[in-house]
């Protein structure tokens, strides 16, 4: 009995005095901060940029944590948000805007870099009046990807006009090449490319949105705005492109078959993102492409790119560690570090002197980019309860394109108005 005694007094003082060594450690040792980053297919480059800031100083210790928005959402409600985020901007993340439950961040020398003209966009999603609560780190611009070869070959310019799309469309038929490659089988590969690309070529999508939350839930036939009035043009557009130039089996080909077969040179043209290259590379490393804005009209000055703030980064107002997190944040924003990231990415940099992009294959999206001739894709400004994607499916494989813009107007109503998202606040608000 004493023996056994004795064994547990040792090992309570064994225990407590590892744990005494251990706070000593951590009072003396760098200060952890919690870092969240959702850009998967960057967590290389982004563990590589972590551990020089970590061997850089001795002060902080940053981790990072890549478990997804959800996951983030979830620490919120628990009162143990991440001390910093870096996240793709949409309306997910824009909740905590509209509840200011960012820290401002105008007073940083990051903010001091951005370039004016990217607020209206990051604005759209939702705003703490008085506050800069988040600064956009990469801007991700899509287009038209077409093969260079092909155009090439036939002896084709880039279209800058629709009239001249439609001539080149009917140069490759005629020569038995087809001039889109169309993946139906997956809707977002529609509301992305084919949906976002005629529209946003065909009119003031920032306006637009403006007007429409401005009409209130009198949205429809008779309203001054509404999607079955704006949106028919450039939509039945889109419908004649998809049923006069694509591939014949458009409506079963899939994202990843699209890749390959355009990789192979099955058509001239495929309306995709960057994210498309890596993989058309996988197939086909030396094919020379390149990008451009779809023409939806007659007049080149209404060209423009499709954008949308591909990482932002924000600062909780319930982080355990602001100032620290304020010192990472500040490194990530160097001109040298957030230029490398976007180059690694085929971004472009959000910063007012940040260096143009060097991969040729986005090079004819940069005079757009650098002129402020952008726009962000109604797709991803249309909240998810409105199933988008499947209306635009519907759409490009037969639906009728009035009807189906009618019952956007009913969702829209419904939706973001009869159960509207938290207002926009103000800081007397939030006081």
């Amino acid at each position: 009995m004493r023996g056994r005694m004795t064994r547990r007094i040792t090992a309570a003082l064994t225990a407590a005095v590892l744990l005494a060594l251990a706070a000593c450690s951590g009072a003396g040792g760098p200060q952890e901060i919690r870092f969240t980053f959702s850009k998967r297919e960057a967590i290389s480059f982004m563990n590589d940029v972590v551990a020089e800031y970590n061997q850089s100083q001795d002060q902080v210790r940053v981790v990072m944590d890549t478990s997804g928005v959800d996951v983030v959402s979830a620490s919120f409600v628990r009162g143990n948000p991440p001390d910093l985020m870096l996240a793709n901007y949409n309306f997910e993340v824009a909740r905590f805007v509209q509840r200011c439950a960012l820290i401002d961040l105008s007073e940083t020398e990051a903010a001091s870099l951005m370039r004016d003209d990217l607020q209206p966009l990051m604005d759209q999603y939702g705003v703490c009046e008085g506050r800069t609560p988040a600064l956009p780190y990469s801007v991700m611009a899509a287009s038209v990807i077409y093969n260079k070869e092909i155009f090439a070959e036939h002896d084709l310019e880039v279209p800058q006009t629709w009239s001249e799309l439609l001539e080149v469309a009917d140069t490759l038929q005629e020569a038995g090449v087809d001039p889109f490659y169309g993946t139906f089988a997956d809707p977002w590969t529609i509301n992305q490319g084919w949906f976002d690309y005629t529209v946003g070529g065909s009119l003031d999508v920032l306006e637009f949105f403006d007007r429409l939350a401005e009409q209130g839930t009198d949205v429809g036939p008779d309203s001054p705005v509404s999607f079955q009035q704006d949106f028919l043009e450039p939509v039945e557009k889109m419908v004649y492109l998809a049923q006069n130039y694509t591939n014949s089996d458009a409506g079963s080909r899939t994202y990843d078959a699209g890749n390959v077969a355009f990789a192979n040179g099955a058509a001239a043209m495929y309306l995709q993102g960057p994210w498309a290259l890596g993989e058309i590379a996988l197939t086909s490393p030396d094919l020379e492409v390149g990008s451009f804005p779809l023409p939806m009209t007659e007049d080149p000055e209404d060209l423009r790119v499709r954008v949308n703030m591909d990482l932002a980064a924000m600062i909780p107002e319930g982080a355990d560690h602001p100032e620290e997190a304020l010192d990472f944040l500040e490194y990530l924003f160097q001109p040298e570090i957030i230029t490398a990231y976007n180059e690694s990415q085929l971004g472009f940099v959000p910063q007012e002197d940040g260096a143009e992009p060097t991969d040729p294959r986005v090079e004819g999206m940069i005079e757009y980019y650098e002129q402020g001739q952008v726009y962000q894709g109604p797709g991803v400004l249309i909240p998810a309860a409105i199933p988008n994607e499947n209306y635009a499916q519907a759409i490009i494989l037969g639906a009728d394109p009035a009807t189906q813009l009618a019952v956007m107007d009913e969702d829209w109503a419904r939706v973001v108005f009869r159960e509207p998202a938290p207002a926009r606040q103000t800081e007397e608000d939030r006081r």
